[in-house]
Order: C-alpha cells, then structure tokens, then sequence
C-alpha cells in the first residue's frame, strides 16, 4: 500500500494541479484513452481540479463497452445451450444484450460461471469431458496474451471441448478512427499504461506525426494522470507532438516481447466493429488458421446473429467523447446501473457508470431532480 500511496499524495498532486494551472494560456482537449483512467479521473474529482480551458473527453477504451451488440447477443445463444458450460469475468454478466443479459440466461437454467482467468474454465474443460467449455475473451491488447496462452494450452493438450468466444480490440486503430472522424475534437491523449506493458510503444509515433497530436502514456493512480495532463500541456502549449512515456515504472519500448511472440502466434490481425463507432479497420484480432478449430463463432455456427441498438442510447456518443454521460436524456431515468441500456452503464470501467457512481449532482440535474 505504500507504494500505491506514493501516487496519490495530495501534496505532490497540488504541485502538479499547480504547475498545469501555471502552463495553461488557451483552451485544450484531451482525451484519456482508457476507461480505467476515467474513473480514476471522476473518483478523485481531477477534472474538476483542471484550468477551466482544460477538457477530459472520456474515449472507448472500456472493452466491455465497446464489445457490439451482436457479439453479447451470440454469447447469450451459446450460454443458453444445455450442453455448454460459458464461462466469463463477472463484468460481462450484466452488459444487456437485444432482451436479456447473461444473468438471465443463468436464472433460466443455463450454466454461466464466473471465472478469474481463462485457464480456469480450460480447467473446467478437463474435468467435464463430456461437455463443451466456452470462455468469453474480450478486452484490448492487456488481456490478449492469457487468452491466446490458454488456447495454445489446450491445443498442446489436445483438448477439444474448449473454444474461445473472441472480442479483442486494438487501441492505435481506435485512436486513427477517432482522429479521422468529421466530429473530433480531440487534441491530445493520454494512452493506456497497461496496453502499453504489454505492446510497447512503437504504434504511437507514427500517429502522432500523422496527426499532429501529443500522445503520452500513463497510468491509472491520481499522480501518474495529473503528470500524464502536465506533459501533455506543456507539448499543446509548445506546438510539439510526440510520444512521452510517463509511466516508465510499467512500460518500456520494446513491450513484452514473450507475450507479442505468443498473440502473433494464436491471434490475426482482423477488421472488428466496435459499439457505437462502427467496423475499424485492422482495430481486432481473431483466431489465427492454426488455432480456428478453437473459434467458439464457428463451431456454434453463431456468425449469422445480427442486432440494432437501442434507439434510447447514446453510448456510442460517450464513446467517441461527443457528449458527457449526463447528457444523454436516458441517464439515471431509463437507464441506470439496475437497468442498463448499454454497457457503459454497467461496466465497472464505463464511463457512465463512473458518472452515476461519483457525479451525483450531475445526475440530478440531467434528471430534473
């Protein structure tokens, strides 16, 4: 716990809250990346600590949230299947599909289990020979090597009543196609520390120099945003765009060149859409050749299910950073953590939900309360 404490010391964070008040002479944008930093921005109030010209536009890296429609509802197909057992993290459980959730399928007889790591459930596929074991794999670059491990162990192990339900997305696609929108407003961002660990940083060059926008990464403690906002200010206020890394305690360079070696083997490359933006090009993975025999798509011949959204929810808004939570009309009436229309609303990185969890008086006011 010391070490955590050493990142939120209110001391050294109003030297940083200072020092950005101090470099800021005109109006900026950025956006934090990752859904874990949001939080951590709303928990601990540091947008509201910001010059007023400073605005934190919250971005899609909630992979929950940005898992489409279509994908939750072929899961929930699979999982309502007698002879499967689905196996998922708890964050999934509650994410709404077309007209129920996975906790639904799970009170109608449907053996949907909590996991804490994809090699639980290829441990659940050993000892249940005699059914099929499916596990959920969503989530950016960071949760991508213990999927793709776990599915390389099962082939090694040649056990073949265990496939993977594949989600993952790619961040530098996702930040080009929010670059490239007629809408964007962002001027900066603040990359994700952990997808970093994991990939390095040699993606990001090549975008800032594209688009002419700082990117520096950092992580999710108070501290490590506040000196990840400082950087950032001071390359706007310069006329600089370059890559900063601010969080050389987790990531260096070259990344973790065992996992890369490992996703390059079981993964692809693939077009993914993503929920409420639409299809990125090479933005996701998917089961290389080697491994298809694995794609839990194919083998319960899901591919076909196709969805709409719900006309009700602007998540897709709050994801590429157009509107804040509280500004959709459905926030904290129709739509609330006990009755999500999207996954925003329930995800614990959501950033609806940090709004519903740590803005209260947002919520009253979008509520006329």
């Amino acid at each position: 716990m010391k070490y955590l404490d050493e990142f939120s010391n209110p001391d050294l964070a109003k030297r940083l809250i200072e020092e950005i008040h101090a470099v800021t002479t005109r109006p900026w944008a950025i956006m934090e990346v990752c859904g874990g930093q949001t939080h951590s921005i709303i928990r601990h109030g540091i947008d509201q600590l910001l010059p007023d010209e400073i605005e934190m536009i919250h971005g899609p890296g909630c992979p929950v949230c940005v898992t489409p429609l279509e994908i939750i509802d072929r899961a929930l197909a699979i999982a309502a299947r007698p002879d499967v057992i689905f196996c998922s993290f708890g964050d999934m459980l509650r994410v709404p599909g077309s007209d129920r959730d996975l906790f639904r399928i799970k009170s109608e007889g449907g053996d949907v289990r909590v996991v804490y790591s994809p090699l639980d459930a290829l441990k659940l596929a050993r000892e249940n020979p005699d059914r099929e074991v499916v596990f959920f794999g969503i989530g950016f670059e960071t949760t991508a090597p213990a999927n793709a491990m776990t599915v390389y162990q099962a082939k090694r192990l040649g056990i073949t009543n265990f496939s993977l339900l594949v989600s993952h997305v790619l961040v530098p696609p996702a930040v080009a196609a929010i670059m490239e929108s007629p809408t964007c407003r962002v001027q900066a961002f603040l990359a994700a520390g952990h997808v970093c660990s994991v990939m390095g940083t040699h993606e990001y060059p090549p975008l800032t120099d594209k688009y002419k926008v700082p990117i520096v990464v950092t992580g999710f403690e108070p501290l490590d945003i506040l000196e990840g906002i400082r950087r950032t200010v001071l390359q706007l206020e310069s006329g600089r765009h370059e890559l900063e890394n601010a969080y050389p305690r987790a990531v260096v360079a070259d990344g973790n060149q065992a996992a890369m070696q490992m996703l390059n083997d079981v993964f692809e490359v693939t077009d993914r859409a993503w929920r409420g933006i639409g299809m990125i090009p090479g933005s996701g993975w998917r089961l290389s050749h080697a491994y298809a025999d694995f794609d839990a798509e194919k083998r319960f011949a899901v591919t076909d299910i196709h969805t709409e959204e719900s006309s009700l929810c602007r998540s897709g808004e709050v994801l590429q950073g157009l509107i804040k939570p509280h500004e959709c009309e459905a926030f904290g009436r129709e739509c609330t953590p006990r009755n999500p229309l999207g996954a925003t609303m329930v995800s614990s990185e959501g950033a609806c939900a940090a709004y519903y969890l740590y803005r209260r008086l947002d919520m009253v006011q979008a509520v006329g309360g």
